[in-house]
């Protein structure tokens, strides 16, 4: 995959967003940028966090996610449960804010080389155009494109159920390569707002586009989905 980042930031910029009858698009309230920069919490073995996920389209709840650190050595290991106490894929980043393999789309995906999972700077103004492979898990052979741009769009203040943060909301645009030949020009557009109080996100949003090989102009929508943290420790 070869795309300039001019045509790459258009081309996403272009994609549509959920629409229908959906949630309401978290807000949060404009904050000046704080001085001193606040400073992210370190990993410690315990430290957790629990999320409820639903779909933009409808409001439908699909889930609780529980994700707890359960190890930390040359890698970070974030161990993930479901509301019924179901054992799910872990996240790894190694270090700390770099993600290695994601649980973030419906398969379970690793990168190489890894890539940040927040700002690596927390300032209003910060970016960075990102570019590596991903694959599937266990099928470590096939390797995909994967361009991600990376932007700060300022400081929030936002409530979620599980309080009010002081948050970095930032935005990812996709355009990655599908393991299907069929689908092309994939697009994924995440907001999340980073707290670096509790070391991660307190509310996110995501939605995506591709279109198929040989129909041009018509673009297929991809699920839309929210997650809010509910509790953390």
């Amino acid at each position: 995959m070869n795309i300039s980042r001019r045509t790459f930031i258009a081309s996403a910029a272009l994609a549509p967003v959920a629409c229908g009858v959906p949630l309401g698009y978290q807000r949060g309230t404009p904050v000046a940028q704080p001085k001193p920069t606040p400073n992210i919490r370190a990993p410690q073995v315990g430290q957790e966090w629990t999320y409820v996920k639903r779909d933009v389209f409808d409001g439908k709840m699909l889930g609780v996610i529980t994700e707890k650190v359960s190890s930390i050595g040359s890698t970070i290991v974030i161990e993930r449960t479901d509301e019924n106490g179901s054992r799910l894929a872990s996240e790894i980043q190694g270090p700390w804010g770099v993600v290695q393999t994601s649980t973030a789309w419906p398969r379970l995906i690793s990168f190489n080389p890894p890539i940040p999972l927040w700002p690596q700077e927390l300032s209003s103004n910060w970016s960075k155009q990102l570019n590596t492979k991903y694959s599937f898990g266990g099928y470590s052979g096939n390797s995909y494109g994967w361009q991600e741009y990376m932007s700060a769009n300022g400081w929030e203040q936002i409530t979620v159920p599980a309080g009010t943060f002081l948050t970095l909301r930032y935005q990812n645009l996709i355009n990655y390569e599908s393991e299907d030949d069929n689908k092309v020009d994939c697009i994924r557009k995440e907001t999340i707002w980073f707290a670096p109080s509790i070391g991660r996100w307190v509310a996110r949003e995501s939605s995506g586009t591709y279109m198929i090989q040989g129909q041009l102009g018509a673009q297929i929508l991809e699920g839309s989905y929210q997650w809010q943290l509910t509790s953390y420790k």
